[in-house]
């Protein structure tokens, strides 16, 4: 049965943007939009934005659509120190077609992997993504 799990691939162009991104040196939140492309078969960049806050990235993302989102994000720990992860987060709205869910939950695992990310959070109504729902998946982290 798990054999008709469509798994994409990662585009080899989007590879080299995230092996960029992960060493990116600008300390401004910042994000990448990716997409499943099912012709190809392949999760492809949608689009990669500078300086966005949580609720600005909210309004990038659709509504009825999964999408793939890695945010580098400046967050403040309680003890004043700043860091900058990585966050993978997996936006999976109610109601999107079965189909695409499957597609996209069964390349998730592979993207997670080649970005080599550990902070992997899920959404399932883009009003989720707020600074404060960030902010206390990160605590966890510590």
């Amino acid at each position: 049965m798990s054999d008709s799990l469509a798994v994409c691939e990662v585009d080899p162009e989007l590879k080299e943007k995230l092996r960029k991104f992960r060493f990116r040196k600008e300390t401004d939140n910042a994000a990448i939009i990716m997409k499943v492309d099912k012709a190809r078969q392949m999760v492809v960049l949608e689009e990669e934005i500078q300086n966005v806050s949580p609720e600005e990235l909210r309004l990038e993302l659709p509504e009825r659509q999964p999408r793939f989102v890695i945010y580098s994000y400046k967050y403040l720990h309680d003890d004043g120190r700043v860091s900058y992860p990585l966050c993978f987060i997996f936006s999976s709205p109610v109601g999107c077609k079965p189909e695409q869910q499957m597609m996209y939950a069964g390349s998730k695992n592979r993207l997670v992997q080649t970005a080599e990310l550990t902070k992997v959070f899920e959404i399932r109504a883009t009003d989720d993504l707020t600074e404060a729902w960030l902010q206390e998946k990160l605590a966890f982290f510590g």
